[in-house]
């Protein structure tokens, strides 16, 4: 509707909203929103450099319930989901703990330890060959290696 106020000024902007149904406080609404952002829009932008502040000083590692508390702390108050919105938006993501397998996986490049046993494990005598495992039992204070 825009466009068509704009390519045709002489029409004037009364005339066409009233053959369109729609109400003029709709339409002058509008076009000051497309100037002037709203208190909610003013308040994001706000909130967004704040968050955006506190997951640089973290090193990029806080995600958003971190970063809330972070916010709450310094007496922002801000709900879960909409720091969670504005984090999606700006593009930040904190670093979630690894989860799964919690063995050392070797490096290709690395050149390997000789095998001084020669895969025989069988010793001739107490205190002769020493060898050695790892297990990982999860635990619930983190895991534990055996």
């Amino acid at each position: 509707m825009s466009a068509l106020l704009d390519e045709h000024p002489h029409l004037g902007v009364e005339h066409v909203l009233w053959e369109l149904s729609i109400p003029s406080s709709t339409y002058y609404r509008w076009r000051q929103a497309k100037t002037e952002p709203c208190e909610r829009r003013r308040r994001d932008a706000e909130l967004t450099g704040m968050i955006r502040q506190v997951h640089d000083e973290s090193g990029g590692n806080y995600g958003s319930p971190r970063v809330r508390a972070v916010l709450k702390r310094e007496g922002a108050r801000v709900g879960r989901k909409r720091i969670e919105r504005l984090m999606r938006q700006a593009g930040l993501a904190g670093i979630s703990p690894r989860r799964g397998k919690n063995f050392t996986r070797r490096d290709p490049g690395a050149d390997l330890a000789p095998d001084l046993v020669q895969r025989d494990f069988t010793a001739n005598g107490p205190n002769r060959l020493w060898v050695t495992g790892l297990t990982v039992i999860a635990t619930l204070e983190g895991p534990l290696w055996l």
